[in-house]
């Protein structure tokens, strides 16, 4: 166990399975996001803009403000407001003011967004079809529950 780790970091031995543990979790990170940001790079588009996009096609039509974009991001933006305003440039995505509120605004994907995500679909599907050939149904089922376990909340979270 181990031996395509320890080739690829060119490393004999790990401080103990905990850590060769999260080493893998990042290498296999590190190489889906690579695969993934290969499927949009065509496109001119970053994996974080990608990720804003699919947000926000699933908040359609309302949209949402930018606090609540970032906490569903599966990576955390440090500047979300540039990000957004780089999609807005594009006509990928819109901003609207809050009527109860004016200093809040919303974002919105246009009809631009929505069909430059259905011209990626293929191109990412197929990074999810590359993890079907090499972990079965069940074990990513397991995999995505140890992962789970790894950045979720534990019992004594509050």
């Amino acid at each position: 166990m181990g031996e395509t780790l320890r080739q690829r970091l060119r490393q004999e031995r790990f401080r103990s399975p905990q850590h060769e543990a999260m080493l893998n979790v990042l290498v296999a990170a590190a190489h889906l996001r690579e695969r993934t940001e290969g499927a949009l790079e065509d496109r001119g588009l970053t994996a974080p803009q990608y990720n804003v996009l699919r947000i926000l096609r699933g908040a359609q039509p309302d949209g949402l403000a930018r606090v609540e974009i970032g906490r569903r991001m599966i990576a955390r933006s440090p500047d979300l407001t540039r990000l957004i305003d780089r999609l807005v440039r594009r006509l990928l995505v819109e901003r609207s003011r809050s009527g109860h509120d004016r200093r809040q605004s919303r974002a919105r994907i246009t009809r631009k967004g929505l069909q430059l995500l259905a011209e990626l679909e293929p191109a990412v599907n197929s990074v999810d079809r590359e993890l079907g050939l090499r972990l079965t149904a069940a074990e990513a089922r397991t995999l995505s529950r140890l992962c789970e376990r790894l950045y979720g909340e534990s019992e004594g979270d509050d």
